[in-house]
């Protein structure tokens, strides 16, 4: 995130931003085909010493970071409206937004949903309190929070055509685990898209542990057996990654 904050959460937390997808520590661990061998070492000040395919895990920020996902200028920052639209989303989609935070992708991306939903997969209550809360005061029925764990988005096989992860990817406690889970979620050829700051540039104002590079990204993904769509270009800050289950 920005200099002044570390940037973005969880997970299942799976949604936002830098930091911002609140993840909280351990629930069951789901079973996968093969147990991830993750390394570990001394963490660095923004990371927590866990590492996968040579990228040490970030740190989270929690709940208390609701502020800085609904700071006023994140449009002219990261123009998450460009983002949205970018989404290929049928009208009566299912969408998970994996660690959905205060639901600021959730409530904009279910306007574009009028016979679909958006399931706000998050690992921490109180963020699905703010949610809950959120939709009764905007009076929106088809964003639906849900609790998820660190290393399981808890949803039924074949539910969700697609997956969202602003932010959040680089925080996730348990990647291979929770990418398996999301596998088994999405339906064929569902498709996840994954919003993370471009490691690539020196511009962007956040701290390197919550950015990643395309080739990274693709990295971990190919190997938890999705297939690369595209990187749609053009966001101020970020990389628009599209992933695709066989």
């Amino acid at each position: 995130m920005l200099k002044r904050y570390p940037v973005l959460s969880s997970v299942l937390l799976l949604g936002g931003a830098i930091g911002l997808y609140f993840w909280s520590r351990p629930v069951s661990a789901a079973p996968v085909a093969v147990p991830a061998k993750y390394e570990t070492r001394a963490a660095s000040p923004d990371g927590i010493g866990k590492v996968w395919m040579g990228r040490e895990i970030s740190k989270v920020m929690g709940h208390p970071g609701i502020g800085w996902l609904e700071r006023t200028d994140r449009e002219k920052e990261e123009a998450p409206s460009k983002a949205i639209a970018l989404l290929e989303l049928a009208p009566d989609a299912v969408l998970a937004d994996i660690g959905a935070g205060s639901g600021y992708y959730s409530f904009r991306i279910a306007r574009k949903l009028p016979r679909g939903k958006v399931v706000a997969v998050d690992i921490q209550p109180e963020m699905l309190d703010f949610l809950k809360a959120e939709s009764a005061k905007l009076g929106v029925t088809n964003v639906q929070p849900h609790l998820g764990a660190i290393d399981d988005v808890k949803l039924p096989p074949a539910s969700i055509d697609a997956a969202l992860m602003v932010d959040a990817y680089h925080e996730f406690d348990h990647p291979v685990e929770m990418l398996a889970s999301l596998r088994s979620a999405l339906r064929p050829k569902g498709r996840i898209y994954v919003l993370e700051y471009r490691a690539e540039d020196d511009n962007v104002p956040i701290k390197p542990h919550h950015k990643m590079t395309e080739a990274q990204a693709r990295k971990e993904f190919e190997a938890a057996g999705f297939r690369f769509v595209v990187n749609k270009p053009d966001l101020p800050w970020q990389h628009l990654l599209v992933f695709e289950k066989p």
